[in-house]
């Protein structure tokens, strides 16, 4: 009797344990936080044959979207930039069911404000929610924009200006900057990938870049070592991020190009020239210079 007892005993406490852990689990899938949640969810979605076609966007489908997102590993940035183009829609929607024809009405109207690159951009994040919420049928095509195999002068970093830009940046109280578009230029790298700049890859030589599923590696120019480690060395950086803002964050897309925007007047340099990625199109020219003089004097030297 004592044996069947402690037998019942255990097997409550079983079924009560498992009870605890399917609560445990649903309250964090609600949440969003089990992993596959957004894949269930995008599954369930199609297999109910839920589709938006008729539905309205729902701050409760726009959630989920965005946790969608950040399970496929897509950048802070990117995911916030899919969720401000969505807010947009919304209001551009006005409370009417999504539905082909307003889809297409905005296409548009973005076509009438903006750019066709801009255009792309926008429609991408607006194609992929409805196609997560599996309302393909609403999803509108892209703009064809034909590549150019040349390159705008005008928008152009010269060196000249370049360097005035440095210059002003110098002088300015704060060396951050001045640091930052010596990286970028001397590098090559992305505004995006500045963050893996570490005092640990300055003391290695070589940064190693992992982002959006791929892995490369970066070596630091032996002028630019110096040049980082007397900023580190000043600002008392002992590890992380060497590019920080003042809570210890690293710096992003938005704190460098209004910085690099304010000394635009002072470097006596066209504000639409000076974004960082134009940095890289200045290193990329002179990179490109620099293995074709040495491919000419090998050639000569043959």
């Amino acid at each position: 009797m004592v044996k069947k007892n402690k037998k019942n005993a255990k097997r409550l406490n079983q079924n009560r344990d498992r009870f605890s852990l399917f609560l445990y689990t649903a309250k964090f899938e609600k949440a969003g936080l089990v992993e596959g949640r957004a894949e269930d969810t995008k599954e369930k979605t199609q297999k109910e044959g839920i589709l938006m076609e008729g539905k309205r966007i729902t701050q409760k489908s726009l959630k989920e979207y965005e946790i969608f997102l950040i399970q496929e590993e897509k950048s802070r940035a990117t995911v916030e930039k899919y969720m401000r183009e969505l807010q947009i829609l919304s209001t551009f929607l006005g409370g009417a069911k999504i539905s082909e024809q307003k889809i297409l009405e905005y296409r548009e109207r973005l076509i009438q404000s903006y750019q066709p690159k801009t255009v792309n951009a926008k429609l991408s994040a607006v194609n992929s929610y409805l196609e997560y919420t599996g309302c393909q049928t609403c999803t509108v095509k892209l703009l064809k924009i034909q590549r150019q195999a040349f390159i705008d002068e005008e928008r152009e970093l010269s060196e000249q200006e370049y360097r005035r830009l440095l210059m002003a940046a110098r002088n300015r109280p704060n060396l951050r900057l001045y640091y930052v578009i010596l990286t970028i230029c001397g590098t090559g790298i992305r505004v995006g990938e500045l963050k893996f700049i570490t005092v640990e890859a300055l003391k290695c030589g070589r940064v190693q870049i992992h982002l959006k599923g791929k892995d490369r590696t970066i070596l630091l120019p032996k002028k630019l070592k110096k040049k980082l480690r007397t900023y580190v060395n000043n600002q008392g950086i002992q590890s992380g991020p060497i590019f920080q803002t003042r809570t210890g964050k690293p710096l992003d897309r938005s704190n460098i190009c209004h910085e690099m925007k304010a000394i635009c007047e002072a470097a006596g340099v066209d504000k639409t020239k000076v974004f960082p990625h134009n940095l890289r199109h200045l290193f990329a020219r002179c990179f490109y210079a620099v293995e074709k003089n040495l491919a000419l004097r090998q050639h000569q030297n043959i």
